[in-house]
C-alpha cells in the first residue's frame, strides 16, 4: 500500500474570515511587503490551488492574515492501494497441450 499527499489551500476563507471579499484588496497589501503581484496572479492565488508558491509570497500572505502557513495549507494524507499488474501467463508444462476453445453453431 502506498499513499498520496495531497492539499487544501484556505486563502479564500482565510480573506473571509477577516472581512476580506475582493481579490483586489491583496494587492496594495502584498506590495507593501516587497511582493508585486498583478490582479489577474491574486485573483489566481485566491480561487485556485496554488501548484508553486514563492515563500516570500506565503510569507507575505501569513504576515497580512495573521496566520501560519498551517492555517493556509492543510495537509491531506491518503492510504492507496497498488495497482495489481498482469503478468505475462506461464508457459505450457511439457507433455500437456492448451485448451482449446470450442465453436458451437447454431444450426
Amino acid at each position: 500500500m502506498t499513499i498520496a499527499i495531497t492539499y487544501r489551500w484556505h486563502l479564500r476563507q482565510l480573506m473571509a474570515a477577516r472581512g476580506m471579499f475582493a481579490t483586489t484588496d491583496l494587492v496594495p497589501l502584498l506590495a507593501e511587503r516587497g511582493v508585486s503581484l498583478s490582479r489577474e496572479q491574486v485573483y489566481r492565488l485566491v480561487v485556485g490551488t496554488p501548484e508553486r508558491l514563492n515563500l516570500a509570497t506565503l510569507a507575505a500572505l501569513c504576515d497580512i492574515l495573521g496566520a501560519t502557513p498551517a492555517d493556509l495549507i492543510e495537509v491531506l494524507v491518503e492510504p492507496r492501494r497498488l495497482k495489481k499488474v498482469a503478468t505475462a501467463p506461464a508457459a505450457p508444462s511439457e507433455g500437456r497441450r492448451p485448451r482449446r476453445a470450442r465453436i458451437v453453431t447454431d444450426d
